[in-house]
């Protein structure tokens, strides 16, 4: 199959053409099992979903828990350390899944033995503190411990246990292991040889799904093939943590003497259980020191006594295991079973996907011929023996330099996603036994509409594409950028109904303003009366002036426009001081639940109440600060930082679950609760200013500037059938971003050159840009994505996409009420070692007047 721009996406995803070509027989699906059917009744919560990180945890089938609560309903489980009826239940019950675990990887307890630990990493560190290293003496250079350089993390850091035992680790590169399989060693290894070495190796690399030769196994064991030279006696871990979701693992083949693993990579249910199976010929040598409850068959407390458990597991399992979980592994075995027919058909229905996605990938070209990505890959997917179904890549643009994480928009804020050009991550798709071809061929159509489908400022009609694995975590600029109504609204000001207002009278206290909630829907464009109070036209340029005031009550929801608003000790009065969390208090932004752009949320200050509305809602009524009642305070999270909250009560949860289908509950910040932002100001690190914050994600205003604004206009320009130059919205454009400020501004970017800004008597210190990611992309009046915005803001930027400036209002003095206010003038200070923010080369010798 050729790639090209030019080629239909028709036959670039042809499945059958696919399979019509291959060399090999590929198997998809579980045969006469319908995997369409399965998807339905096993895994609905996926509808709308393309989950494509089966590396990172697979998915449980709903009839596995089902099953699980059955037995859980039907059965009393006791400790397993008592002596009583419902004690013996749980341990033979445990017992026997043990024997199905071996069973699972064909084997029996003479050979192996099931130790339960919280995770296959710590699995590792059991055998880090464990094995039976020998220090170097004057006979003897000690114990060596080898390790892969493919391997996981966790592998790695077993090292540190070691040096604190004085015992050399060295890490041996994939290459020189094929060097050392090829030179077929004259001397096998001693049995009673001194010192012992360990080698780990993953069956299957984390990063990039390569399948390393289990055959190793007994090379190594043996001395055949040796890591690193000198006397001894080889043992070797096999990290099938990453293998064996996907794969048959044939213990009574190659016997490794620990195979440490996750059981959630398996069944996706349990999380947080794994094991360390450890081979009759290793057990012996492992070495314990402490001991812990249930591990102990006698000892005294006044004494140093103390007899160890007969059983190698019942030694090693220190205090109580996970026992409702490890039985939870019994239903996750019989349902993986009854749905796919066994690990053999799901290595083989993943491969195809994993080959197939591969295939269509790597011929992507842009239209002077350059890939479209580059795949960590040295297997080129010939087979399921040398390749899991991972593909591991980066994004390049048409020259073939590598697309970082914040230019691509995936992580706002991420400052060292490329060094030196070279990328510090990558993206990583995976697929699991439930995966089918409409994910793959979902993920493809994601790669080619935004990179090589020719944009018009059209949102693209995409399949969601889901999680796909991106290593870094990902984190909002500001509180994320909404999707409001599904038509074009210039700006949340030019939906007022005729009989409504906002703020522009002049009260002397807070108390004295009366907001009327109404912001009804409009086909009509026109100016805004915050742009007539300004006195320019729409993008016109004059000194700075403040264009635009707009608040965010509820984080994530929509926008709330006024033209003269008062300031609290966190920002602009009211703005994020609430949010919307799921039934475990989790914050939702619009990456979770996009409708909650339309949420309009209306602040009232004479009767202290903010209005909710939404179409379809009876408008309800929030008290703006707690009542006399005591509020049940909780803790949620915002940006990692762990805040205060309280419920706003049963009336709001109902009405946002009755219009999300969900239960959701609205919680506001705590007002005896004070959240501190320090921000780092130049490369002077005792050199920080502190900000009280709200529920925003950074600072405690956004500024943005309509100059700049109107050149990214420029950009996403497009022309009609007739050739008419069509200019997209300036105003959807600024409701993109989320400012609480717009200026008019002079020139573009010169926002980014001003270290303070006065405007009338208040100060604020500027604190940085923010970074923006690809939020920008969701149109707020339609909820649809238009990646081109993005993609335009990324050519103009270059290297970090940043728009707009973090601000923090200095020396505030809140004994008499301070407002912000449209129309104010803006006195802007520059920095007194201006640097270089990607300004155009016409801009870059150009002094800017303040």
């Amino acid at each position: 199959m050729t790639g090209g721009a030019g080629q239909s996406e028709a036959e670039l995803l042809a499945f059958a053409q696919f399979l019509d070509s291959s060399p090999q027989p590929l198997v998809y699906g579980y045969g006469r099992r319908s995997l369409h059917e399965l998807r339905a009744r096993e895994f609905g919560r996926l509808a709308g979903t393309v989950y494509l990180d089966h590396a990172g945890a697979t998915l449980f089938p709903q009839s596995q828990l089902t099953s699980f609560t059955k037995d859980l309903m039907e059965n009393v489980y006791g400790n397993p350390h008592s002596q009583n009826i419902s004690s013996r239940l749980t341990h033979d019950t445990v017992e026997q899944v043990r024997y199905r675990i071996l069973a699972h990887f064909h084997t029996s307890p003479e050979d192996y033995t099931v130790i339960f630990t919280a995770g296959s990493t710590a699995a590792l560190k059991l055998v880090a503190e464990a094995f039976p290293w020998a220090s170097p003496g004057p006979e003897s250079s000690g114990s060596r411990f080898c390790y892969l350089t493919d391997s996981h993390t966790s592998v790695v850091g077993m090292r540190e246990v070691t040096a604190a035992m004085n015992i050399t680790s060295i890490p041996v590169r994939p290459e020189d292991m094929w060097l050392a399989e090829e030179q077929d060693a004259t001397a096998a290894s001693d049995p009673n040889g001194q010192p012992l070495h360990l080698f780990c190796y993953p069956a299957q690399s984390n990063f990039s799904g390569t399948r390393y030769p289990l055959s190793w196994i007994e090379e190594v064991k043996s001395g055949r093939m040796r890591p690193v030279g000198g006397p001894g006696k080889w043992f070797v871990l096999l990290d099938a943590a990453a293998y064996v979701g996907t794969s048959p693992l044939d213990l009574s083949v190659h016997r490794a003497d620990f195979v440490p693993l996750s059981f959630y990579k398996i069944f996706g249910f349990p999380t947080g259980l794994g094991a360390l199976l450890v081979s009759s010929r290793s057990a012996p040598l492992l070495r314990k020191t402490y001991f812990g409850g249930g591990t102990a068959a006698a000892y005294l407390a006044e004494e140093h006594f103390y007899i160890p458990r007969e059983s190698v597991a019942e030694r090693f399992e220190d205090g109580t295991i996970s026992f409702l979980d490890v039985i939870a592994l019994k239903h996750g075995f019989d349902v993986l079973e009854r749905l796919t027919g066994g690990m053999e058909n799901i290595r083989q229905h993943t491969f195809t996907l994993a080959q197939y996605t591969y295939t269509a990938l790597s011929t992507l070209r842009y239209p002077n011929g350059a890939p479209v990505v580059q795949i960590y890959s040295d297997s080129e997917f010939s087979s399921p023996e040398v390749q899991g179904p991972v593909i591991s890549f980066n994004v390049l643009d048409d020259n073939g330099n590598i697309i970082g994480y914040s230019q691509a928009g995936h992580v706002c804020g991420d400052d060292v996603d490329l060094i030196d050009g070279q990328p510090t991550g990558s993206v990583r798709i995976s697929f699991g036994y439930m995966s089918t071809l409409e994910d793959a061929q979902a993920f493809l159509r994601f790669i080619i509409a935004t990179r090589l489908r020719p944009s018009h400022g059209q949102p693209l009609p995409l399949a969601t594409p889901g999680e796909a694995g991106a290593l870094p975590a990902e984190s909002e600029a500001q509180d994320a950028v909404p999707a409001t109504r599904a038509r074009r609204s210039p700006s949340p000001q030019e939906d007022a109904s005729p009989d409504s207002r906002v703020w522009d009278n002049s009260p002397s206290t807070v108390d004295a303003v009366s907001l009327l909630p109404p912001l009804l829907e409009t086909t009509r464009t026109k100016q805004t009366p915050s742009e007539k109070t300004a006195g320019i036209p729409d993008g016109g340029l004059g000194s700075h002036i403040v264009t635009n005031l707009f608040l965010y009550p509820i984080k994530s929801c929509a926008a709330f426009e006024v033209t003269r608003w008062p300031l609290g000790n966190q920002g602009l009065l009211y703005d994020r001081s609430w949010m919307v969390v799921n039934h475990n208090g989790i914050c939702l932004s619009q990456k979770q639940e996009p409708r909650l752009c339309l949420i309009q949320p209306i602040i009232d200050l004479q009767r202290r109440i903010m209005v909710v509305k939404a179409q379809g809602m009876e408008p309800i009524a929030v008290p703006l600060e707690e009542n006399s009642k005591p509020a049940q305070i909780c803790q949620s999270k915002v940006c990692a930082d762990r805040v205060n909250t309280y419920d706003c009560g049963e009336k709001i949860s109902s009405w946002l679950s009755k219009f999300f289908g969900r239960p959701y509950h609205l919680i506001k910040q705590s007002s005896d609760f004070q959240r501190n932002a320090r921000k780092k100001r130049g490369k002077d690190q005792s050199d920080c200013t502190t900000a009280t914050l709200s529920l925003v994600n950074e600072a405690q205003y956004l500024l943005i500037n309509r100059s700049s604004v109107l050149e990214l206009q420029q950009q996403l320009s497009t022309s009609d059938e007739n050739g008419k130059e069509e200019l997209f919205p300036v105003n959807n454009l600024i409701s993109r971003f989320r400012a609480n400020i717009i200026t008019n501004g002079t020139r573009a970017f010169e926002e980014e050159k001003w270290d303070e800004i006065s405007v009338g008597s208040l100060h604020f210190q500027v604190l940085g840009p923010c970074h923006r990611c690809q939020m920008i992309c969701i149109d707020q009046q339609t909820g649809q994505r238009n990646r081109n915005v993005f993609q335009k803001l990324s050519e103009r930027r270059e290297r970090k996409v940043n728009f707009g400036m973090y601000l923090m209002h200095t020396s505030l003095d809140l004994s008499s009420p301070c407002y912000l206010s449209v129309g104010s003038q803006v006195l802007p200070v520059l920095k007194e070692n201006i640097e270089h923010y990607d300004l155009p080369a016409s801009e870059k010798h150009q002094e800017v007047i303040s």
